[in-house]
């Protein structure tokens, strides 16, 4: 049986929780305190690379002095000079956190199975922005909020935020999304300014805790794309649909809540955790939020609506008169010859006989065409003037911007710097031997060429070579840090195989399939074969102390062999009788193996023996004398 590996005399490591990106996470016991913890452990193939040490340290550090029951808490950091292969490992020192030990799924799997409620997504919300309103007011931005980094309590009572791993002070100005050119974070949950590469705040946080929730809602991020990168596009520039498009059961109450959270700028979401948490508890109880912006009507929607509405505003004056002038028009009188102040005197209807009244009458109709017709004509002469002016005018020429050049930049720069100047980038993802994977190659159309706005234009990203040979640098190294290498390279990393190996340690590479050394296309997939540190005893009985000594070098240089004789009379002196361990049984890489030689038996020492001469006196009565005696 196996012993447990201790780390530091204290730590003691049990089976493996999950691998991360950069550190494993294994179940543990602190044996000093006797409680379960959860111990995470940075790869041992990482452990040389300062910068990954450094995240890795600030983690520890950005959590230490939190302590919120949604946060994960922290108990001790350290670094331990054993890895995980038992071998000693004192030129590099693996750090690893001891952590709060949660038992149950993350927001990630229980969105997977389908088994959150709407009410279920908001409490768990208002817990997430419970643990960011603490660690925002302690002067921490989490950086990477999303579904993997909380977990659920069995009981799903309560959520716990973890992985501070890129975290950062409120107060470092350095604290931007980018470094070494590529973007650090999660693409469907990074913030606009994290997507920009700019420096981050706590409403970044707010922002990626709005993906969170509505991916809780429809099962769905807010943006899904063929690649992080148009995915960190839309971020920037496009809005997402309401989750009520996705899931008809979230309420208008939720979208407007939503709709405030994933503004593009930050001044326009919620400022701080708090205002977040009481705008989802007033939407839980129905309270809907007000629009943060006005509605805007478009040019195009103006200049439409003017045709139809202009013959009902006409129809309305026509209905009864506005003016002393028109009511004097409608009653028979001219408009244009009597002054507005001349206003008919009233006369009792029963005064005027059946012919005054027919002319009057006569002339109120008379004079009630003429009105249309006037109105008619002026409104179809500016109808007419508007439209020829519109057949005649010269069409606004279309703005135009040049292309600018992205060769040699990582994918996202040349992303984003096409999108700066307000084209549409399309990425196209093609084979290069000079230029490297993830590299922009060019544009089409090319730098500098014109064209409109808002046009289209394809980014052409490096997939590396066509085909790619299996570096020999492979060999020997952890299984994750080939697996790492491979994507690099562009293949895919197989299955694991775990053979014999006479002298690779154990969990390094032996070798490949295909081989290393072979050339083989860009995107294959490459199988790996790690070693076990064990070797496969052969059979000793019957050859001799030469030739044991021979087979065992040439099974594995590191196995040792110890020689002992017994005596033996069935078999030739100097063979082998017996081995420990016994052939065709997997040992250890450097084991002793025990090997019995025949000897010949010692021989008895032989003890001179007298023979007595025979009597040659004749007895009495005897008629020859006793054989070998003289005779008388």
């Amino acid at each position: 049986m196996t012993e447990p590996r201790v780390l530091n005399g204290r730590y003691e490591l049990d089976r493996l929780l999950g691998r991360g990106g950069m550190a494993d996470v294994y179940l543990g016991k602190d044996i000093r305190l006797g409680r379960t913890v959860a111990i995470k452990l940075l790869r041992s193939d990482l452990a040389r690379d300062p910068q990954f040490q450094a995240r890795f340290r600030r983690e520890a550090q950005a959590v230490a002095g939190l302590n919120h029951p949604s946060i994960v808490a922290v108990y001790d950091t350290g670094d331990a000079s054993t890895d995980l292969t038992g071998h000693d490992s004192e030129h590099t020192r693996v750090p690893y956190i001891v952590m709060e030990y949660v038992e149950g799924p993350t927001l990630r799997e229980l969105i997977r199975q389908g088994d959150l409620s709407i009410d279920h997504a908001i409490d768990y919300t208002l817990g997430v922005l419970s643990a960011l309103e603490y660690s925002h007011r302690a002067g921490i931005v989490h950086r990477d909020i999303k579904p993997a980094n909380v977990m659920v309590t069995k009981e799903g009572s309560a959520v716990k935020v973890m992985d501070f791993g890129i975290a950062r002070a409120i107060a470092d100005s350095s604290a931007t999304m980018t470094q070494t050119q590529a973007v650090i974070g999660t693409a469907q949950y990074l913030s606009p300014e994290q997507a920009r590469g700019e420096t981050v705040d706590a409403r970044s946080d707010l922002y990626s805790a709005a993906c969170l929730f509505y991916e809780m809602l429809t099962g769905r991020p807010p943006f899904i794309g063929d690649s992080p990168v148009s995915v960190a596009y839309q971020h920037v520039r496009e809005a997402a649909e309401a989750p009520s498009h996705f899931n008809p059961k979230v309420s208008p109450a939720l979208d407007s809540v939503l709709a405030r959270a994933l503004q593009k700028d930050r001044q326009d979401r919620f400022q701080d955790a708090a205002a977040f948490r009481r705008a989802l508890r007033a939407a839980k109880a129905g309270v809907e939020l007000a629009p943060t912006k006005p509605a805007e009507v478009s040019t195009d929607q103006l200049s439409a609506e003017i045709p139809t509405k202009l013959p009902a505003v006409v129809a309305l004056e026509a209905e009864e008169p506005a003016t002393r002038a028109m009511a004097k028009v409608l009653s028979g009188g001219s408009l244009t010859t009597d002054s507005v102040e001349e206003e008919p005197h009233e006369v009792p209807l029963a005064l005027l006989d059946d012919r005054e009244i027919d002319k009057s009458t006569r002339r109120k109709r008379r004079a009630w065409i003429i009105t249309l017709f006037v109105v008619l004509a002026l409104v179809l002469g500016g109808g007419g003037f508007f439209l020829y002016s519109q057949m005649t005018a010269k069409p606004a020429a279309t703005p135009t911007v040049q292309v600018p050049s992205v060769a040699g930049k990582p994918e996202t720069d040349a992303v984003i710097a096409i999108s700066n100047v307000q084209l549409k980038p399309q990425v196209e993802r093609v084979n290069s031997d000079t230029v490297a994977s993830g590299v922009a190659i060019g544009t089409d159309p090319e730098a500098d060429s014109t064209v409109d706005i808002n046009s289209e234009v394809t980014v052409k990203i490096s997939k590396g070579p066509a085909s790619v040979t299996i570096p020999t640098s492979l060999a020997k190294m952890t299984e994750s840090a080939a697996r790492d290498t491979l994507r690099q390279l562009g293949l895919n990393p197989g299955n694991t195989t775990m053979i014999n190996d006479p002298s690779i340690a154990q969990g390094l590479l032996v070798s490949t399939s295909p081989a290393i050394g072979e050339k083989v296309g860009a995107g294959s997939t490459v199988n790996l074969n790690i070693s076990t540190g064990k070797v496969t005893m052969p059979q000793l009985i019957g050859k001799t102390k030469d030739q044991i000594t021979k087979l065992l070098k040439e099974t594995s240089p590191s196995l040792q062999v110890s020689f002992v004789e017994e005596d033996n009379s069935l078999v030739d002196p100097g063979k082998a009788t017996s081995q420990d361990p016994e052939s065709g049984k997997d040992v250890d890489q450097g084991s002793t193996v025990t090997v019995t030689l025949a000897k010949a038996p010692d021989k008895p020492t032989s003890t001179p023996t007298t023979t007595s001469s025979p009597s040659c006196t004749a007895s009495p009565g005897a008629t020859s004398t006793p054989s070998g005696c003289p005779s008388s």
